[in-house]
């Protein structure tokens, strides 16, 4: 695992197709930002990847944000890892405003092997990925 930081959130890549993100307590993510992460990844990982999204700390996205994170075509599948009801509902209300973009998220409950949950969909989405290739 190599860890990169960014002036909001850690990024953890687990490998080439993989990156675990944890943003920074307490954050409200600007379109800059978003921006800031859409160029890490565009930079560092290949081709079809998956991201997984550490929801421990509370933090938001600012409208325009929401607009525009995760919109890069290659990325194949998100999980997001949950700790409380409060982040799931954050995290359903954000994928129903981009549901036109077709993402293909699940939500995990950190507290019942979530994580551990999270990476085997993550690892399963990509072959699947790689199949229909």
């Amino acid at each position: 695992m190599i860890k990169h930081q960014l002036s909001f959130a850690q990024v953890n890549l687990l490998n080439e197709n993989l990156a675990e993100i944890i943003i920074d307590a307490n954050v409200l993510i600007s379109l800059e930002m978003a921006e800031e992460y859409e160029q890490f990844v565009a930079k560092n990982l290949t081709d079809n990847y998956t991201i997984l999204v550490n929801k421990i700390n509370h933090y938001d996205f600012s409208f325009e944000a929401k607009l525009s994170v995760a919109s890069h075509e290659n990325l194949t599948a998100i999980a997001v890892v949950t700790y409380n009801n409060e982040s799931q509902k954050s995290v359903e209300k954000v994928a129903a405003l981009r549901q036109r973009d077709g993402w293909n998220l699940r939500i995990f409950n950190g507290l019942s092997l979530g994580r551990q949950k999270a990476l085997q969909w993550l690892q399963s989405e990509l072959h699947r990925k790689k199949l229909r290739s």
